[in-house]
């Protein structure tokens, strides 16, 4: 039953007219080899990945850091007790 609620046709509204990819259009592939396009950065996405690396270990300092203070004001609190 629950195989028919969430299963997705592979073939869905008419998406995907062929199973080859557009690479097999000649269209496409004339298109592609006029465009010129440059290639993607590879040092920016380095650097993207350096960036989400530093904000990951910075999180996890900040919550490394809100747990020893509230471990620390605790133990203040019941030393008041």
């Amino acid at each position: 039953m629950f195989q028919h609620l969430f299963h997705r046709p592979a073939l869905r509204l008419g998406l995907m007219r062929d199973a080859r990819g557009p690479c097999h259009n000649a269209r496409f592939v004339s298109f592609l080899a006029q465009s010129n396009r440059k290639r993607l950065d590879t040092n920016f996405h380095d650097t993207v990945l350096r960036g989400r690396k530093f904000v990951r270990q910075l999180l996890v300092a900040l919550l490394l850091g809100g747990c020893a203070w509230v471990a620390l004001e605790s133990a203040r609190a019941l030393t008041v007790f």
